[in-house]
């Protein structure tokens, strides 16, 4: 008897378990949706006002996920010389995780990456294509 009703309750909690790991990857899908770009000036790590309301945004969506790793990859136009970019790049992805975590999300759920002018958004042969490539672009992993 004592053999069976171990059995059960041991059955029983492994099936909550595994309805608790289905609703974590639910959530942790719905959380994926979600994302934010930051734009910044010309050799600036400082996030302009429109930056910072799409953060918060951000910020607010992440409420319901408090286990998200956040991802934030920072990018740079190819005006510098490359280790210079790869500074400006890991610069603001600090200043936008350090900006996440002001607003509440908890530094340890914050991963940043810094990619200088690898990956451009556009090309850099105009005005236009070099600001879109100044970024931050934040995502749930």
């Amino acid at each position: 008897a004592y053999d069976e009703t171990y059995a059960k309750e041991t059955e029983m909690l492994e099936q909550r378990e595994q309805e608790r790991q289905a609703q974590e990857a639910a959530a942790h899908a719905e959380a994926r949706k979600y994302a934010a770009v930051a734009y910044f000036d010309v050799n600036s790590a400082v996030i302009r006002d429109e930056g910072f309301r799409e953060l918060d945004w951000f910020v607010q969506q992440m409420q319901p996920y408090p286990q998200a790793i956040i991802q934030v990859q920072g990018f740079a136009d190819s005006t510098g010389t490359e280790s210079l970019n790869q500074k400006l790049s890991e610069q603001r992805a600090a200043s936008v995780a350090q900006s996440l975590a002001s607003a509440g999300i908890d530094p340890a759920q914050i991963r940043t990456e810094g990619f200088a002018s690898q990956y451009a958004a556009r090309p850099n042969v105009n005005a236009q294509g070099r600001q879109r490539n100044r970024r931050v672009e934040v995502t749930v992993r």
